[in-house]
């Protein structure tokens, strides 16, 4: 009996979703026929072939440059003086307008005219923080589903496929990028602050397009567009937690990422591992996208409420702001939510890069919401809602926006007379206990 037949090691990787992959190297593992281990040195080979060296768990170099060829493929004109002097001047008269409709002073630094190009780069360093925990958690999921043994046999290859997680999200996080800068209208479209921190920009030829059709003036597009960036430059900048209270759920999003190992190994089956093409179009395809977990559940639950009040609280602030000012802005409005009922570049976005899919419905309760209670208690309650993340409304009160704190009585200003006088009352009170006490009590 030879030793293929019976002294052969036993295969690390049997009834793993890899085991498909290596059985068919090389004629088999061990050689031609045989079923030990096999020749990875092969198998990276053909790997390396189709990756570039790249530092962390995305390739973002392939991402920029999938980004930057997708948005030449369409005309991109760099915005000139003219355009610049424009924008700069419908920010400066929205702030103007917006500080009768909020509490929060302006948070803008400086102004910005961006193309399409300009956009992708500008926002790059925030999509790496919002991406690569995703990614880092994906390609620790594959590793952990592979059996201690084969951990030890395999480490150069665990090394390449997630090299090859990498490229699947830059190739991914690219064409998203790409697509997300021909539609996106400032630097805060999304509801996230994408850009510099004060940096408020808009994008002259996306607004264009935005505005055909609309039979409104390009003043008026351009003014509306204006007053939501600025509005959401009030927002963030005067509410510190926020930013990190939106990554922090994306984060959490990635710890939960658990992989389906059954579907890897359906997939395998029909993958022919000589072919690096064909792996490359399985990666992809979705080879390795991780299954939502309750823990991710929740999370996406958590981002997609806070971007919700986010959105809501600047559509209600700018209705205010333009009520008495701008005849059309209920044109421009509807076309607002038009937009994002077909699935705007938000949830395109999201969907793309942490599979969360934003609900049209949820923006206009969350609007209902924060109009509610300024009619009922004030612009100054409407905004102190921000203090501290656990204030915020929740899901649930999306439910019934109508009845967010209706319980919650507005507090009734004292005079300094009177402030001075229950102040007293207090201290009072509080010595009156102290002389009552005995000395060991104390």
């Amino acid at each position: 009996m030879s030793e293929s037949e019976g002294n052969e090691p036993d295969n690390p990787f049997k009834g793993t979703p890899f085991e498909q992959l290596f059985g068919g190297l090389a004629g088999g593992f061990g050689g031609a026929g045989g079923a030990g281990m096999p020749d990875l040195s092969a198998l990276m080979g053909q790997m390396q072939a189709m990756m570039q060296p790249f530092d962390g768990p995305v390739n973002w170099d392939l991402g920029r440059d999938t980004a930057r060829k997708t948005v030449a493929a369409q005309p991109d004109p760099s915005p000139g003086n003219r355009e610049r002097d424009q924008i700069a001047d419908a920010l400066r008269l929205a702030d103007h307008w917006l500080d009768d409709a909020t509490d929060f002073a302006s948070g803008i630094r400086t102004t910005h005219a961006w193309s399409r190009a300009e956009w992708v780069e500008q926002t790059l360093p925030v999509w790496k923080v919002l991406v690569e925990p995703v990614a880092q958690h994906v390609s620790s999921a594959l590793a952990d589903s592979l059996p201690a043994e084969a951990k030890a046999m395999a480490g150069p290859l665990l090394g390449m496929l997630s090299k090859a997680g990498g490229v699947m999200f830059g190739s991914q996080v690219g064409q998203a990028l790409g697509q997300l800068a021909q539609e996106v209208l400032s630097a805060s479209d999304i509801g996230l602050p994408l850009g510099p921190e004060g940096a408020a920009a808009l994008l002259p030829t996306n607004i264009a397009a935005f505005g055909e059709g609309l039979d409104v003036t390009e003043d008026d597009v351009r003014l509306y567009l204006a007053l939501r960036e600025a509005a959401h430059q009030r927002l963030f900048a005067h509410v510190p937690w926020l930013r990190s209270h939106l990554i922090s759920a994306v984060e959490e999003y990635g710890r939960g990422v658990s992989l389906d190992l059954s579907g890897i190994e359906e997939t395998m089956r029909g993958v022919d591992p000589m072919n690096p093409q064909a792996l490359q179009e399985a990666l992809e395809g979705g080879l390795f996208e991780p299954q939502k977990s309750p823990q991710q559940q929740a999370a996406l639950t958590r981002l997609e409420t806070t971007l919700a009040l986010v959105e809501g609280w600047v559509d209600e602030v700018v209705g205010q702001a333009t009520a008495e000012r701008m005849p059309h802005a209920g044109k421009l409005h509807e076309a607002m939510r038009r937009r994002r009922a077909s699935g705007g570049p938000a949830e395109q976005a999201f969907g793309a890069l942490v599979g969360l899919e934003l609900r049209p419905r949820r923006l206009r309760d969350a609007s209902t919401l924060w109009g509610s209670l300024r009619t009922r208690q004030g612009i100054e309650a409407r905004d102190a809602v921000w203090t501290h993340p656990d204030l915020l409304p929740t899901a649930a009160d999306l439910d019934d926006p109508l009845g967010f704190r209706e319980g919650v009585q507005t507090p009734t200003e004292l005079s300094d007379a009177e402030f001075d006088a229950e102040l007293a009352k207090l201290l009072d009170g509080e010595q009156g206990d102290d002389a009552g006490d005995s000395g060991d009590d104390r």
